[in-house]
């Protein structure tokens, strides 16, 4: 079947073409129009001004998806659409213009969970068909979870973030370090910068951080703390070199700052991991998520699973599928169609009628 899918959870308008068959995936076309030159003067994503660029970008990026594929609307057997959780502005663009191309061209339409789509990224790159348990580390500019899957669709939130998400904890630490938005990317550079100029002694000329929540008996996770504690040291930092608010920190004291936050972040993330797929005795382990494309947590995690659960597959979406984008729904709304009913199927030929968009959609509802 061609699916047509469309993502506009947040700030990348994305639609894509995706061809299943057989338990495999073709991806024909996978078009992202990102708005991060456009909020990075902000800090953050500005919800309204998100939603007016995904009106202006809906139109010319879904053209594209469909030229790219060279796919004609009759070819499409499925619409799918992320319709929650996300910016309720962003998400009202996406899910009109499936619920219209849906009632236009006469298709079934699909409605799909964003972080649904994130754990099912991988899929689009592998051959290989999870085995359950199945443990997804989420970690995004909104979401930190441990997801528990003993089947397709059967998510238990294990444990989260009780503050902020980790891929936010890393925008507001770049801020305080003068890095640009979004943070992620920055403050791994300024962290590769760190541990290359210092080789042989990394940790020992970094910053001492905290690793909050490391050692509690639950899988939640906390990172405003460390967030104050790189707030504290900054001001120590200043204080200490009678640096003016307005002036720029010393590079080297930006790098190993972000060194040791990244440390501190991925050392908590692993860890609870692996307890947790050690007591759930998980077969397959993921990342999914914006976060899941830093390179040291793919690489942290990969060395503690092969160190202590080796039975277990780890399996990561490819770079290209970490950020948001319409071929991650794709794989979700695949799979999902695959297991649905004959009358199901039908169903969905009247979703363009009943489907809304939710800021707040819930993974367990979705059982």
């Amino acid at each position: 079947m061609n699916i047509l899918a469309i993502e506009t959870s947040c700030d990348e308008t994305a639609a894509a073409v995706v061809y299943y068959a057989n338990g495999t995936f073709d991806v024909r076309s996978n078009v992202v129009s990102s708005q991060v030159a456009l909020h990075a003067q902000y800090g953050g994503v500005v919800p309204n001004l998100a939603a007016r660029e995904h009106e202006k970008n809906i139109v010319p990026v879904l053209r594209e998806a469909m030229t790219t594929a060279a796919m004609t609307p009759d070819a499409i057997d499925l619409i799918a659409v992320t319709h929650g959780p996300g910016l309720i502005p962003a998400l009202i663009v996406g899910v009109s213009a499936a619920k219209t191309l849906s009632w236009v061209w006469h298709k079934p339409l699909i409605g799909i969970h964003h972080i649904e789509g994130h754990i099912y990224a991988h899929m689009l790159t592998t051959h290989t068909r999870s085995a359950f348990p199945l443990l997804a580390l989420v970690v995004s500019g909104g979401h930190t979870q441990l997801v528990l899957m003993h089947n397709h669709f059967q998510y238990n939130i294990i444990g989260q973030t009780l503050d902020d998400a980790v891929g936010e904890a890393f925008d507001k630490v770049a801020r305080m370090l003068g890095l640009p938005y979004p943070g992620g990317p920055a403050i791994a550079t300024a962290a590769r910068r760190h541990s290359t100029k210092y080789p042989t002694n990394t940790a020992d000329v970094a910053p001492d951080l905290p690793r909050p929540m490391l050692h509690s008996k639950d899988y939640n996770f906390s990172f405003s703390g460390i967030k104050t504690a790189v707030l504290y040291s900054i001001k120590d930092f200043c204080t200490h070199h009678a640096l003016a608010p307005d002036t720029p920190l010393p590079q080297d004291f930006v790098d190993a700052m972000s060194y040791a936050f990244q440390e501190a972040v991925t050392e908590v993330l692993v860890k609870k991991t692996i307890r947790a797929a050690q007591e759930y005795n998980t077969k397959t382990i993921t990342l999914a998520g914006g976060v899941s494309a830093n390179t040291r947590l793919r690489t942290r995690l990969a060395e503690s699973i092969k160190k202590n659960i080796p039975h277990a597959a780890y399996i990561i979406p490819d770079f290209t599928y970490c950020l948001d984008n319409a071929a991650m729904i794709a794989a979700a709304a695949a799979l999902r169609y695959e297991h649905m009913s004959d009358d199901a199927h039908t169903a969905l030929t009247q979703t363009y009628r009943t489907l809304d968009a939710s800021a707040i959609l819930s993974m367990t509802s979705l059982q």
